[in-house]
């Protein structure tokens, strides 16, 4: 049935209406609501730039820069908008083949085709004065400022870290990071990359028909201004850490010294090292494989990562759980007969008097003392499953077997075998004492980084506590105080490090490492010789100075070299005097060390570094 003329009208004009009222809404949300949608309107002749903040610096515990930032620049590219584009000029202009071009830009489409997208990145300033010239003829292509880092003494490079591109998994887990951005690879630049990133911005400026910036869109009205990253003043001593690399060239082994009252780490030096210059900048991937490939593993932080039998610096640890399990007490003397001897085994010593008291054990490092020690602990009134224990979570108290989980990447927790380890090896209740007495003197199937080694002797310099080992004092100008700022206490009661100490102060004095003692500067070591099952064995030296009120604790390994005394022990003093004296009075010392050549013949090592700056 038709409808009547009426009422078609009213339906003609209701209709009318309705659409009217539609776009009335539409245009009032599009003028009024929504602003992101009145820039994009007017797109053609708007770019909105990222605006990246200034990376953090780094700077030593006196306030020497160890890490700054210099200016460099990016190439970018909207797909959409490129016109008329020259293609082999654009290429002869960047140095780069067409189809180096044409494979570029495919998976930057893939991307986006109207989001800017990183072209060509890493341009040095002389590069970029020259490009500006010809950007007008490339529309769709502009230019963008990063920074890269610097390092000015070229040291730390383990223990600072590097800053690499984002990865895909990256930009999907975390939406701040687009393609192209740089972010903490290793190091503090890593554990610390939320605070020294700081906060991008965002500048939307106003371009001509030659896509040439013609100034800010609206005065800047829809910018958003970038916040500078954070700096860091870390806990390391530049001058002392850059002689720690030195005094280890030529060697392969690691530095570490802890300021025992807080906790600081004063050095964290590992050999053979890199300038980290190296991996910034365009060369980065390149000398990356390289310093990969060098058998004498350059990358490898030996301070955090190498896990070493302890030696005889072991025996300090043992020495005070005997006293706590009161299995031996300071005039308990035990005869050494070149060695420790029961049934088939037999654990060598060297020459020295006999018998010895708890305190002279120290100083002459015996070895008979100690499996005697080790196994009264064991078979002392329970078990010896029981008791290993009881001694194993003696030895995890002062840091061993675990990470101390602050601002140290990568960090290694070592090893003190479960109880349950030796059940699995030689069956439960059919291990003794004698079975793992190779324990008492650091040796076996212990593992231990030089880290937890300089922990051990600032733990012996507070008289039983210490802070976790740190790297960075303030943020910004924050001071860090939280469990980094935190005693941890051992199992072993404080009356008992006494001993300890005064021994050590003999092992200097006149003891194994009498020939590293210092005029004036009274401290306490411990030598050590870690075995080496694939050639010479590992000196080993850990000390503390001064004796009295310590303000540095040390652990040097100098791996194939022989005895702790041979170059552990003189590094070790030569530091000592540099921090606390700040001068050297010992120059054979030094010249010795210096000199001193331990690295495999030049031959093994295939190490051929990119040389010249990141953005040539």
């Amino acid at each position: 049935m038709d409808l009547r003329y009426s009422d078609r009208k009213l339906i003609i004009g209701g209709v009318i209406i309705l659409t009217g009222i539609i776009f009335l809404i539409r245009l009032f949300f599009l003028q009024v609501l929504d602003d992101s949608y009145k820039l994009s309107a007017e797109n053609n002749v708007l770019r909105h730039m990222t605006e990246y903040p200034a990376r953090g610096l780094v700077y030593d515990r006196n306030g020497k820069l160890l890490v700054y930032n210099e200016a460099y620049y990016d190439l970018m590219v909207i797909p959409k908008q490129i016109e008329n584009l020259d293609t082999l000029d654009f290429c002869n202009t960047l140095g780069i083949t067409v189809e180096d071009f044409n494979e570029r830009m495919e998976k930057i489409k893939a991307y986006s085709k109207f989001k800017p997208s990183v072209f060509e990145k890493q341009l040095s300033s002389e590069f970029y004065a020259g490009l500006q010239e010809k950007m007008h003829h490339y529309k769709g292509f502009f230019t963008q400022t990063r920074t890269l880092r610097k390092y000015p003494s070229r040291v730390a490079a383990h223990l600072l870290g590097y800053v690499g591109e984002v990865d895909d998994k990256i930009t999907k887990d975390n939406q701040y990071y687009k393609p192209g951005d740089y972010i903490g690879v290793s190091g503090l630049e890593k554990y610390y990359e939320e605070f020294l990133r700081g906060q991008k911005g965002d500048k939307v400026m106003m371009v001509d028909v030659y896509n040439r910036p013609k100034g800010s869109f609206k005065d800047g009205e829809y910018d958003k201004l970038p916040v500078s990253g954070l700096d860091l003043i870390s806990t390391i001593d530049r001058d002392l850490q850059a002689y720690a690399e030195r005094l280890m060239q030529n060697k392969i082994g690691s530095v570490v010294a802890i300021e025992p009252g807080t906790g600081e780490i004063l050095v964290l030096a590992t050999s053979p090292s890199y300038d980290p210059n190296l991996l910034v900048g365009r060369v980065r991937s390149e000398n990356y494989a390289l310093l990969a490939k060098d058998v004498t593993k350059p990358l490898f932080n030996r301070a955090l990562m190498a896990q070493y039998p302890p030696g005889s610096t072991f025996k300090l640890v043992n020495n005070l759980i005997g006293q706590q399990e009161k299995v031996v007490f300071p005039q308990s003397a035990y005869p050494c007969r070149n060695g420790y001897h029961a049934g088939p085994i037999h654990v060598g010593c060297h020459p020295h008097p006999s018998p010895l008291n708890l305190m002279q054990s120290v100083q002459h490092s015996c070895n008979a003392y100690y499996c005697t020690v080790f196994r009264n602990i064991l078979d002392n009134k329970k078990t010896v499953r029981q008791n290993y224990d009881i001694w194993r979570k003696h030895v995890m108290s002062f840091g061993f077997g675990k990470k101390f989980n602050t601002d140290l990447p990568s960090e290694l927790k070592g090893l003190i075998p479960t109880g349950d380890y030796y059940d699995k090896i030689y069956g439960k209740n059919r291990w003794k004492s004698l079975t793992v007495v190779s324990l008492s003197i650091g040796q076996g199937e212990l593992g231990t980084t030089p880290l937890q080694l300089a922990n051990l002797v600032a733990i012996l310099a507070n008289r039983g506590f210490y802070y976790p080992p740190h790297l960075v004092k303030k943020i910004g100008n924050k001071k860090i105080e939280n469990e980094f700022t935190t005693r941890n206490y051992t199992t072993i009661d404080s009356s008992y490090f006494q001993i300890v100490i005064d021994g050590m102060e003999q092992v200097v004095e006149a003891g194994t490492a009498a020939r590293s003692k210092l005029k004036g500067i009274p401290y306490c070591g411990k030598t050590g010789t870690a075995q080496n099952p694939h050639g010479e064995d590992h000196s080993v030296f850990v000390c503390f100075a001064p004796k009295e009120n310590p303000k540095i604790a040390l652990a040097v390994f100098v791996e194939n070299s022989g005895k702790g005394g041979t170059y552990a022990a003189p590094i070790a003093s030569l530091l000592i005097e540099k921090y606390l004296t700040d001068s050297l009075r010992r120059p054979l010392v030094e010249e010795f060390i210096l000199n001193a050549n331990l690295m495999p013949k030049p031959e093994d090592s295939k190490l051929k570094i990119k040389k010249g700056t990141p953005t040539d």
